[in-house]
């Protein structure tokens, strides 16, 4: 049933990391995964996220793979995951219960924060709060694409990717990854979607800060959901 009616979430899936890694995956530990920095790995390095207060080494550093968007003077690191970004152009829920037996339910796109001062504090979980499902909300219907651009074709992380689902009529949604501390998507530029990718990237990276080394993203998602807007209209 995923692979018909939630197709961008099935190639999403199918885009991350090894097929032995994905065989002892969980759902929750994918979208909990730590936001990606080789700065974060790097016991060696100042990282605000491993150790708060401590600097970014990052900013002014090697930045190629790093975000565009939502950054801010304490992290530039994106968000890793595939599945997160088709969970997010989905809307998905995500179901969780607290250490009290109180459960409740999280829109995906407020599950993950943007960096700001604290970029230690990745998510709006509380304390051992646990996930226990995701739901997916009724099949949009449509085109379902999920293209990845990175450095080689297996078991790399994103550059940048471009989920998608687009209606016969070219309406439809967009939801980025590898550029923002989690998975990203403006709903007001999916109306811009008649105007072609040019207008859609203009919107949707509306104040975008890369450095010298990633500004590269910014051609990048432009060109890629021209990519995707075309491969739509074969299939229309």
């Amino acid at each position: 049933r995923i692979r018909k009616d939630y197709a961008v979430l099935s190639r999403a899936l199918l885009a991350g990391a090894s097929g032995q890694l994905r065989n002892v995956a969980t759902t929750a530990g994918n979208l909990l995964q730590r936001t990606r920095c080789p700065y974060f790995y790097d016991t060696n390095q100042a990282c605000n996220k491993r150790q708060p207060g401590s600097g970014c080494s990052a900013i002014g550093g090697f930045s190629r793979p790093l975000g565009i968007i939502g950054v801010s003077e304490a992290c530039i690191a994106t968000h890793p995951s595939d599945m997160a970004v088709a969970m997010r152009l989905l809307d998905a829920q995500v179901e969780t219960v607290r250490p009290d037996g109180s459960t409740r339910s999280i829109p995906i796109a407020d599950l993950h924060r943007l960096p700001g001062n604290t970029p230690n504090i990745e998510t709006t979980l509380g304390a051992h709060e646990l996930i226990t499902a995701v739901t997916l909300p009724a099949p949009l219907g449509g085109t379902h694409i999920y293209q990845k651009v990175r450095d080689r074709a297996s078991y790399a992380f994103a550059l940048i990717s471009v989920a998608a689902v687009i209606q016969n009529d070219g309406s439809g949604r967009i939801a980025l990854g590898g550029v923002a501390h989690k998975p990203w998507r403006n709903e007001s530029a999916e109306a811009a979607m008649s105007q072609g990718a040019k207008a859609v990237t203009a919107q949707l990276l509306a104040g975008a800060t890369p450095t010298d080394q990633n500004a590269f993203k910014l051609t990048l998602v432009e060109r890629t959901l021209a990519s995707v807007m075309a491969q739509a209209r074969t299939h229309a």
